[in-house]
């Protein structure tokens, strides 16, 4: 009972669930004399208990997720990671650092050592806004070469800043080097855009996706106790961050199709 209190109570004073609180009050108090503004209010409170609602992300998350599953990898001329993995060394970082998506340089490492492939084309760059002078293909290069990849087996494409010119830049490295299939590495959910896009560039790109953030264990224990359900049921920022993930990937792949890079 300690455990699930411990997670429970402190939702009541995290922002979003005061948040939410707040949205409930406000409802009630004006309940008995009804107003058109109690309808931005209620859709704002549906808005954020269904967007952080661990149903509604995980099916959402799945819908993208799982349509590429990992089965045994085969071996082709080379791994392509893509971009958006990495934090820059600056203050006070005491070196590159890597965010939630950082399991794509590792993965294209344990590839590499597994022999699926020969070389790795780190691809990525940074944007100019962000005062750094390095782009993420170096970092990414800095931190496969400290897991043991020599740095003749990496080759780096810094001047893309989005998935579409990911693939553009890749095709053109893959057409000097003469190589035709690639494992391409990439988190989960972004993988069904990037693999239509690299498709479209005539790459013959095999997923190779990480960065799962729902695995079937998870899946399953969604309902298995009252302390889960009602765990589950109440609002939770990393759910929250999640769906709008979600959201983002969905309308990149329309404006995607729209400009026909799809």
């Amino acid at each position: 009972m300690f455990l699930f209190l411990s997670k429970l109570l402190p939702i009541f004073i995290y922002p979003l669930g005061l948040v939410s609180i707040c949205l409930v009050i406000a409802l009630v108090m004006s309940w008995k004399k009804f107003s058109w503004e109690q309808l931005p209010i209620a859709l704002a409170l549906g808005i954020i208990l269904l967007s952080s609602n661990a149903w509604v992300t995980t099916f959402l998350v799945t819908s993208l997720e799982w349509q590429n599953l990992p089965t045994d990898i085969p071996t082709a001329e080379a791994i392509v990671i893509l971009g958006g993995a990495i934090k820059p060394s600056v203050k006070p970082r005491p070196m590159v650092d890597v965010n939630e998506q950082g399991d794509r340089v590792l993965y294209a490492a344990k590839l590499y050592r597994d022999k699926k492939a020969p070389l790795i084309i780190a691809s990525g760059g940074r944007i100019d806004w962000l005062n750094n002078d390095r782009s993420e293909s170096a970092d990414m290069a800095q931190l496969l070469e400290m897991m043991g990849v020599p740095s003749e087996a990496i080759i780096q494409e810094p001047n893309s800043l989005n998935t579409y010119q990911n693939a553009v830049e890749v095709k053109k490295i893959l057409d000097e080097k003469g190589i035709r299939k690639v494992l391409l590495i990439t988190s989960a959910l972004h993988m069904p855009r990037s693999l239509l896009i690299f498709k479209r560039q005539g790459i013959e790109a095999i997923p190779a996706p990480t960065d799962f953030l729902v695995s079937e264990l998870e899946n399953q224990f969604l309902g298995n106790s009252f302390q889960a359900i009602v765990l589950n049921l109440l609002p939770d920022s990393d759910r929250l961050d999640k769906t709008t993930k979600v959201l983002k990937e969905y309308i990149g792949i329309a404006i995607y199709r729209l400009r026909g890079w799809l």
